[in-house]
């Protein structure tokens, strides 16, 4: 049976290893275990032991604390930071957007910013 917390912290794997744009096979790689198992750790099926952690944390370069941000006393709260960054669209758009020279980044900012108070 998952445990809440495993689910979570998997989660959050998950979500780091996508911001930075890395594959569950290079993150496997860097931490020297198969990609299966980090796609266990990511869906809360095989808890993630401490030493494995904090293997994790170096290779996607983050506190451990990362991890549980979120959680209080086990539990989980709903609104915890960066959970826009959970949907596919708007992580892609993130990439791009801090893909581009900042010049650029600037200029899509203001326009974003334009038209969304005109919405």
């Amino acid at each position: 049976m998952k445990h809440n917390v495993d689910v979570h912290v998997g989660k959050r794997i998950r979500h780091r290893r996508w911001m930075i744009g890395m594959t569950q096979q290079q993150l496997a790689e860097k931490v020297g275990i198969k990609f299966q198992q980090i796609q266990k750790y990511e869906t809360g099926m095989n808890r993630v032991s401490a030493s494995r952690l904090w293997d994790i944390a170096q290779a996607v370069d983050v506190p451990v604390s990362f991890f549980f941000e979120g959680l209080e006393d086990g539990h989980l709260h709903d609104a915890v930071e960066g959970d826009i960054l959970a949907d596919k669209e708007a992580l892609q758009l993130v990439r791009a957007y801090y893909a581009m020279p900042e010049a650029q980044r600037r200029q899509i900012f203001e326009l974003a910013r334009v038209l969304s108070d005109a919405a």
